[in-house]
């Protein structure tokens, strides 16, 4: 396996000046999409990626491709997977919530419904803050063996901040509420299609 280079990076500004001429994708999960995005970002899931490589290849042979997520860990890992399939993109730092406090605008889908959203950030604290909770209660009130569970969770943690990855994010993006409607991802398929 080669090493491929670091991503080349944007910063909110930079990106808000060529806003216009890249072609913007948007990794996170439809529910983090939903929440706020990059104007006329498109939604594919990090998850997507290798399924939307020929539409991505055609949109970077048009022009600038510009990958965004939460953070810009996911928009990384994105611009990696592209750069092994000879797919030059480019990252923007800190992701969208650089993007927001820099004071520039996100756009909500207009047929978003008003429930709250939560980024997969937030979601996974909360998943491994439960499972920490319920393998304490667990040990101490039926068998100390179940402190494993939180044992196990900790571990989880270390693993993903050592590997920049998360076991944890991977599994809850397959819940139903964090999954593209196929008619949503064919939609930003046909449109990278038609750059």
């Amino acid at each position: 396996m080669t090493n491929s280079p670091a991503p080349v990076t944007l910063g909110a500004d930079q990106a808000r000046t060529r806003l216009h001429e890249l072609t913007v994708i948007d990794v996170r999960t439809p529910a983090e999409y939903a929440s706020g995005h990059l104007p006329g970002a498109l939604n594919i899931p990090l998850d997507h990626i290798r399924r939307a490589l020929p539409e991505i290849r055609h949109a970077a042979e048009c022009g600038d491709v510009l990958v965004v997520c939460a953070s810009g860990a996911r928009s990384e890992n994105a611009c990696r997977l592209l750069a092994e399939q000879g797919i030059t993109t480019a990252t923007l730092v800190g992701g969208t919530g650089a993007w927001a406090a820099e004071g520039h605008d996100l756009h909500t889908p207009a047929a978003c419904d008003t429930r709250a959203r939560w980024s997969m950030e937030r979601q996974v604290r909360f998943t491994a803050g439960a499972l920490v909770l319920l393998g304490l209660v667990l040990g101490l009130l039926v068998h100390p063996a179940l402190l494993l569970i939180s044992g196990g969770v900790a571990g989880g943690l270390v693993f993903s901040a050592l590997t920049n990855s998360c076991g944890m994010a991977v599994v809850l993006g397959k819940l139903p509420h964090n999954r593209p409607r196929g008619a949503d991802l064919d939609a930003a398929l046909a449109s990278l299609r038609n750059r």
